[in-house]
């Protein structure tokens, strides 16, 4: 299957979960993305690459850690259109995953350093490829950017098609919030189609007011123009659930993990869609949320099920 025909078909299915602290839970299944096992990187992906092509780039410059569904992505479409591609890890996060194992299978260039000397690392990389008469693209870390948003507000205009179609309204929608796009292009989407609901992004890593501050910067930098009172109020950014950081599991989301895939048949991970659902059930119960219909977007990251898996 080509990635055109992906792009085609991004329109991924949501699924009635049943009954959930009294809210009727639904689950939009962007891991179905059919691409790589699928996810939000894959959403952004495509359109990353309709920009490398349209721009004849010979070269892709990325950045992300073992565990990034991001880089397993961008490298696998690289690959497929053998374009080499150039991957700066943190070393603080360089563990072997099967998302690396997928980086080096695709034949990515992988470099880890440490985190405060990635960004010159980067520049770096792309310089000595200019150098030597190379046309090099760089994605930022998890598709950040108006490209990334621009994924998530074809998202949410699904979400919204969903809602007319079944007669349903979603009054909340959860997911694990990261680099930012993702929500940034939910909210983006709420906003311009002035609609009354609680869009939340559950932190994996940051921590307030950074990553909501990122967020919101994502959201300005898309629709110039819109009212600071308008963005504040659509953006809310939990990080209460952060736990010991980024890619760190405890026992608490392990529990959730199993209970997910026995329940469900749903695959969750430690580093991002895990995290978010603990975090989602958690929110619920200190919101005394009940009644609701309430929508879980799963962001991907099925090769990090499997790294979660072999723990237990």
């Amino acid at each position: 299957m080509s990635i055109e025909n992906t792009q085609l078909r991004c329109n991924t299915p949501i699924v009635y979960m049943g009954m959930e602290q009294g809210n009727k839970l639904y689950i939009k299944r962007d891991d179905l993305v059919p691409y790589s096992f699928g996810g939000n990187k894959a959403r952004k992906g495509v359109l990353f690459f309709e920009e490398i092509e349209k721009g004849g780039y010979d070269c892709v410059v990325t950045y992300g850690s073992s565990h990034s569904n991001h880089c397993r992505i961008i490298s696998n479409m690289a690959a497929a259109r053998g374009l080499p591609c150039f991957i700066i890890g943190p070393s603080e996060v360089a563990d072997s995953t099967f998302n690396s194992k997928f980086m080096k299978l695709f034949g990515a260039d992988i470099k880890t350093v440490p985190i405060n000397e990635v960004h010159d690392t980067i520049k770096e990389k792309i310089e000595e490829l200019r150098n030597i008469g190379k046309k090099p693209f760089f994605i930022p870390g998890g598709g950040h950017g108006n490209i990334g948003t621009e994924a998530y507000v074809r998202c949410y205009e699904e979400i919204r098609e969903y809602e007319m179609q079944m007669g349903v309204k979603f009054s909340y929608i959860f997911f694990a919030s990261g680099t930012g796009t993702t929500q940034a292009g939910l909210i983006c989407g709420q906003i311009k189609n002035h609609d009354d609901r609680q869009i939340v992004g559950i932190s994996i890593a940051r921590k307030n007011p950074r990553g909501r501050n990122i967020v919101i910067d994502s959201i300005k930098e898309y629709m110039p123009g819109i009212s600071d009172d308008e963005i504040q109020k659509n953006t809310l950014f939990v990080d209460n659930y952060i736990g010991d950081g980024y890619g760190a599991e405890c026992k608490e989301i392990r529990e959730v993990i199993k209970d997910a895939m026995i329940r469900f048949g749903l695959p969750l991970d430690s580093t991002y869609t895990g995290k978010a659902f603990l975090g989602m059930k958690k929110y619920i119960d200190k919101e005394r949320i009940s009644g609701s219909h309430v929508l879980f977007i799963h962001t991907g990251g099925t090769p990090l099920f499997f790294d979660d898996f072999r723990k237990m």
